[in-house]
């Protein structure tokens, strides 16, 4: 009784968290798989139990949180609570998802796909998602430029920008070859990235800005085959020192990934210029990026754009025109608040 006031005391707020589990030979959703739920660090103190209809999924659960204020602010509080979920289906080997993140008043979304025994296991069975990338200690990106030079002779470059259905994602640096290549659905990374670099408690227009710069960073990596031009046979690395934190396995949020299903085809590029601006961004907190956009600072300036009161759009134009004028147009701010966004937003 003790160890449940402690855990309320420090977490007042509540979260949802759904969990949905499917093959992974066919993809086909498991009914009847049977959801055991504790807190990280306490696998044995299973306080819920849930199984998965015939869509595979669970029904929401409603679980502690901490208060809001911790990820609405720098802090050196955890803003979410972390918890254990056991997956255990009949036929099929049960898989263990350590620290699920729940944030106050979202909904977490945990997908599953299960091996069938006997099948040869090509993933990881268990999952250990990390701290997010604002809460976390992980390495700061190191500058490339924002246009890549697509002149040498022989160098891979698309004729065109298309959205990809996958990308291979390399879990660790470009030179660790023990590291895993995952080939992920391009929404699905967009969501898991998204998820891993800010928090899903943000102002609505933050999410959009800092989702936009995501989506632009990537399809930068996808336009200019960056790394199979050096050799590699993958698209994009999970590293923050080279690219943007990724989490095999990790829960996402369902706010996140809405709007990342109305924005995926969305990218930023200069005028005349068809390749896709790799967005370098950083946390404008403990790490210091005068030139590029902060994470922190759309946060504030997506506060103020609802303190204002401008409509959804103008807000999502006026947090993305902040970093890519003070990026990219210094000397023009104002012209392009004015003469409007589209000439930098493409959709394909």
């Amino acid at each position: 009784m003790k160890s449940i006031y402690h855990t309320q005391a420090d977490m007042p707020d509540t979260g949802r968290l759904q969990v949905s589990v499917e093959s992974r030979v066919n993809k086909d959703p498991i009914p009847d798989a049977r959801i055991a739920i504790s807190y990280t660090g306490e696998p044995d103190s299973v306080f819920e139990e849930l199984s998965t209809n015939a869509s595979g999924q669970t029904e929401q659960v409603d679980l502690e949180a901490p208060a809001l204020e911790y990820s609405m602010e720098p802090s050196e509080t955890q803003p979410y609570a972390q918890y254990t979920v056991q997956i255990t289906a009949e036929g099929y080997q049960p898989v263990t998802v350590n620290g699920v993140q729940v944030l106050s008043d979202q909904t977490a979304v945990q997908d599953i796909r299960l091996q069938p025994i006997g099948a040869a296991a090509t993933w990881p069975d268990d999952i250990v998602i990390p701290a997010n990338a604002l809460f976390g200690n992980f390495p700061p990106k190191i500058e490339e430029a924002e246009i890549k030079p697509v002149r040498q002779t022989g160098e891979i470059v698309l004729s065109r920008v298309v959205v990809p259905e996958y990308v291979v994602v390399h879990d660790g640096v470009p030179t660790d070859n023990t590291a895993t290549d995952y080939y992920i659905r391009y929404k699905d990374y967009i969501k898991n990235v998204a998820s891993s670099e800010i928090y899903a408690t943000w102002p609505d227009a933050t999410i959009r800005a800092n989702i936009l710069a995501i989506l632009s960073f990537t399809m930068n990596r996808v336009y200019t085959e960056w790394y199979r031009n050096k050799g590699y046979n993958f698209t994009i690395t999970s590293s923050t020192a080279f690219d943007q934190k990724w989490s095999y396995g990790r829960n996402i949020f369902s706010n996140i990934s809405l709007i990342v299903d109305e924005m995926f085809q969305n990218f930023l590029s200069r005028p005349n210029v068809r390749q896709p601006i790799l967005t370098q961004y950083c946390d404008g907190q403990r790490v210091s990026c005068p030139n590029w956009m902060t994470q922190w600072g759309s946060k504030y300036l997506g506060d103020d754009s609802v303190i204002i009161g401008l409509k959804s759009y103008q807000k999502v134009y006026f947090l993305i025109a902040l970093f890519t004028t003070t990026i990219y147009h210094k000397a023009s701010i104002k012209a392009t608040i004015f003469f409007g966004f589209h000439r930098f937003l493409h959709k394909f």
